[in-house]
């Protein structure tokens, strides 16, 4: 096999034809995820500031955590969450958790399973870093072995939901199924290609209809999840 490039705006170049919607690259789609997002912003930021007073007041460490991740054709940017792990703990697995794990603070297990650790990414959206509906952004280090095929993904913008996010709703449940030594092996062979494809397969039926009623779902999925209503296999 050929060797592929480790600068990801390169392999975003060399990506095969995604065929993705006209909605899914058009300007309508960031107006959409603008008006959308300080919308939802203003709406959420009363819940924000409790959020962040209870981070603070729990647990020692900065409110929000930042990462650098990768998004629209390869360039990476600083994604924002609530920080939810203890200060300084060890990183294993870059950016996987598995359900139980020690480093995750009380507030934090909540803010994860209700998912509203990832409210700061309503500015990442705003700042045109993320889309409301769009794969989930991952770390570099997981994207620069893509197949041809798989790189396509590197064409669009990440988003704070999309239905393999929903499809994949318990991920953290599906790592502790896995041996942590085995995990990084797992996701880069196994579940970060299923995600792709899946993603991949959004974009090509993308739709303002759609992205609506995939937000909608967010919200209901999310709180079936939060309260244990839904016990299916699901993700990150």
């Amino acid at each position: 096999m050929a060797e592929r490039p480790g600068n990801l705006r390169d392999q975003a170049d060399l990506a095969g034809p995604s065929e993705p919607s006209a909605w899914c690259l058009s300007p309508g789609k960031r107006v959409f995820d603008f008006m959308g997002g300080c919308i939802l912003l203003v709406f959420a930021t009363p819940i924000m500031l409790l959020l962040a007073v209870s981070v603070a007041i729990t647990s020692r460490g900065p409110i929000l955590f930042r990462q650098s991740r990768v998004g629209k054709n390869g360039r990476e940017f600083t994604l924002l969450k609530y920080r939810s792990m203890r200060q300084n703990s060890r990183r294993s697995n870059l950016g996987l958790t598995r359900k139980c794990d020690s480093r995750v603070t009380a507030v934090g297990r909540v803010l994860r399973r209700s998912k509203l650790d990832e409210l700061p990414q309503l500015i990442n959206v705003i700042l045109g870093d993320m889309s409301l509906v769009g794969p989930r952004p991952d770390l570099a280090e997981y994207l620069r072995n893509l197949t041809p095929q798989e790189s396509a993904i590197l064409a669009l913008r990440p988003g704070i939901t999309s239905p393999t996010s929903l499809h994949f709703v318990n991920e953290e449940e599906l790592f502790a199924q896995v041996s942590p030594d085995q995990l990084t092996d797992h996701y880069t062979s196994t579940h970060l290609p299923r995600k792709i494809q899946q993603d991949l397969e959004y974009a090509r039926t993308a739709s303002f209809s759609g992205d609506v009623g995939i937000l909608l779902r967010t919200v209901s999925g999310v709180i079936r999840h939060s309260f244990g209503w839904n016990p299916r296999e699901g993700g990150r």
